[in-house]
């Protein structure tokens, strides 16, 4: 910036004592112009307009209509990231880096990492979005970012650890963050919200469930302070799994059709349908196949409609459940194969590839296919073994003791019982 001051300085025909005026001194000018001194943001202008430039220009060489065309790209990716539009985000992220870069501005450089990690991340390519935040950790070192843009990338990156299954790494991530921005001293309402809903999630897989309820006790007292649909339908749908979580299931459904009017609201179609799996799930539990098949299909048919094929993927999975539990093993063995064929193998939804192949498993033990079932089976617990989801692996190894007894090998049976039951045996139910 000293030599760009110079050079216009010279340009306009004016001394170092013309252009200090009343306001500095010689040798104020003389310290910018060397460099020897950083002057503030309202040094700035004002020098700026004594020389008849913009302000932008003179401090980063960049003019401000250079920044609003960047800031104009960034807009438009932004928004397609929170429509989740992902694909078109992260083109969008792409578009505008070499404007970003050619501001010179290290604030819209973060901002642009950030965004297209976490349309990446929905995207299911995980590390690259951690790749992205890399970087970003890097920039928002710098002593002119405050710990709130410290936090905000302490956030995203525990999002991406939780969706690659490091749940320990990710609390630890969400911890942090939290402690940055009360620190800070600066309004965070939208951030804690947002780690407080995301931390829950990392409780209730660790299965300290006390901690999950008072997270999302937060959450939801914060997006209600904030008024703020898209956040109170986050923290009611959190609400709404823990509380089917515990039997209260007429609580859940109530929790979940509140969080489906929030995102109706927004007409955010992603989102209910992820609400209609979720009610057909709980409508389920409640005694109503029917009523559940119905939202099921529904969510399904909205995930398609806005090209969420995981959230495809996890509807048509929660049929082929129903069709098991129902009696018809046919159907929920074409829709478990349907489940993992959309999934693929995204190492995002190692969950859902393990619920897929469970159901799978299990209709194929209710057609008498035992060699089959012995595959999908054994499957599902190495997708369960990545995620250590004990609860999960559990699961299979009570299918797995089916199995054996239906192969009359008792003793092995017992054995894959024994070894659910002592891994549950700390857990409330």
């Amino acid at each position: 910036m000293g030599e760009r001051l110079r050079q216009l300085r010279v340009a306009a025909g004016l001394t170092q004592t013309d252009l200090a005026g009343d306001r500095f001194s010689k040798e104020y000018i003389s310290q910018i112009e060397r460099g020897k001194t950083r002057p503030t943001v309202e040094t700035v202008e004002w020098l700026s307009l004594r020389l008849g430039v913009d302000a932008g220009f003179l401090g980063s060489g960049v003019s401000a209509d250079e920044r609003a065309k960047a800031e104009a790209f960034l807009a438009r990716a932004d928004a397609l990231l929170e429509e989740h539009e992902f694909e078109g985000a992260i083109g969008e992220y792409a578009k505008a880096l070499p404007a970003v870069l050619g501001t010179g501005s290290t604030e819209l450089h973060v901002r642009n990492l950030n965004g297209e990690a976490m349309a990446r991340a929905h995207t299911g390519d995980v590390k690259g979005a951690l790749a992205l935040l890399g970087e970003s950790r890097v920039l928002v070192e710098r002593e002119d970012f405050s710990d709130i843009d410290r936090a905000e990338v302490l956030y995203r990156l525990g999002v991406c650890r939780y969706m690659l299954s490091s749940i320990s790494t990710a609390v630890g991530l969400f911890n942090e963050a939290l402690t940055l921005a009360e620190r800070s001293g600066l309004p965070s309402d939208a951030l804690r919200q947002n780690v407080f809903a995301w931390r829950s999630r990392c409780y209730r897989r660790q299965r300290d469930f006390e901690a999950a309820r008072e997270d999302v006790e937060h959450a939801l007292e914060l997006a209600e302070s904030m008024h703020d649909a898209r956040a109170l339908g986050q923290a009611y749908f959190q609400a709404s799994v823990l509380a089917e979580r515990d039997g209260h299931w007429v609580l859940a459904r109530t929790y979940a059709e509140k969080a489906k009017t929030q995102y109706e609201e927004l007409e955010d179609r992603a989102n209910i349908g992820r609400l209609l799996n979720n009610l057909g799930g709980i409508e389920f539990l409640l005694g109503k196949p029917e009523q559940a098949v119905e939202h099921l299909k529904h969510a399904f048919a909205v995930a398609l409609e806005v090209g969420r094929t995981e959230e495809a993927a996890t509807a048509i999975s929660s049929l082929a459940q129903v069709h098991l539990r129902t009696g018809d093993s046919e159907r929920a063995e074409e829709q478990a194969f349907h489940a993992l064929e959309l999934i693929g193998d995204r190492d995002d939804m190692l969950d859902e590839i393990g619920n897929a192949r469970l159901v799978l498993g299990r209709a194929l033990l209710a057609q008498e296919r035992l060699e089959d079932a012995d595959t999908a089976l054994a499957a599902a617990e190495d997708a369960f073994a990545q995620i250590s989801s004990t609860s999960h692996r559990a699961a299979a190894w009570i299918a797995q003791g089916d199995l054996s007894t239906r192969r009359g090998d008792e003793s092995r049976a017992a054995v894959l019982y024994r070894q659910a039951a002592e891994a549950l045996q700390d857990f409330r139910f």
